[in-house]
């Protein structure tokens, strides 16, 4: 019932989004995509090894005054974790489709602040560990939850022509799994393009 409710609230702020827009910004639509470095935290006390990925989507970006706007973005992600010890590595790759919505704040003609939640499906897992001997190596399946959802926080710049450079942070809030409560830890360094 609690996903329900965020998939709604997410619809009527996709719609704010699409039809508020200040007279003298314009609405954008793009394309945007970028190098992920991401980890989880179990408990929130320790943080794993961070596992390579990238990010692709789209997005949508409506005025709601002369300096904020509210963007939506559908985005493909690649996430997950690595933990080394003696024994080997552990690597988990975790595949979303996010949908984060963002504030985001112009403080300068080009320079911009952003934060917004995200909700995220699980759409694909792998797991594999390396012992570094090919007879010990396995592969064991963790069905994560279908749900994540969390915080970004971020800042950018976006040129008059419509290229936005940028950084965000997200900041998972729900469970991977419900032992040891692992959360996602995920660096997004991204570059957007205008239609």
């Amino acid at each position: 019932m609690k996903n329900i409710q965020l998939v709604l609230l997410f619809i009527v702020m996709m719609g704010a989004s699409i039809y508020a827009q200040d007279s003298s910004k314009k609405s954008k639509a793009g394309i945007k995509g970028g190098y992920n470095l991401s980890a989880v935290s179990f408990d929130g006390n320790s943080e794993t090894e961070q596992l390579h990925g990238f990010h692709i989507g789209f997005y949508g970006e409506s005025f709601i005054g002369k300096s904020a706007s509210l963007q939506l973005e559908l985005l493909y992600s690649q996430q997950g974790y690595k933990i080394i010890d003696g024994s080997g590595t552990y690597k988990q790759e975790l595949d979303y489709i996010n949908l984060p919505l963002m504030l985001k704040l112009y403080p300068s003609e080009n320079f911009f602040l952003e934060v917004g939640p995200q909700i995220g499906l699980s759409i694909s897992h792998k797991e594999t560990f390396d012992s570094g001997f090919a007879l010990y190596n396995t592969s064991q399946e963790f069905n994560p939850n279908n749900f994540d959802w969390g915080v970004n926080f971020g800042g950018g710049f976006k040129t008059n022509s419509g290229v936005s450079l940028g950084v965000r942070y997200h900041l998972g809030l729900n469970d991977i799994y419900d032992e040891d409560k692992p959360k996602n830890r995920v660096w997004q360094f991204y570059i957007g393009f205008d239609f």
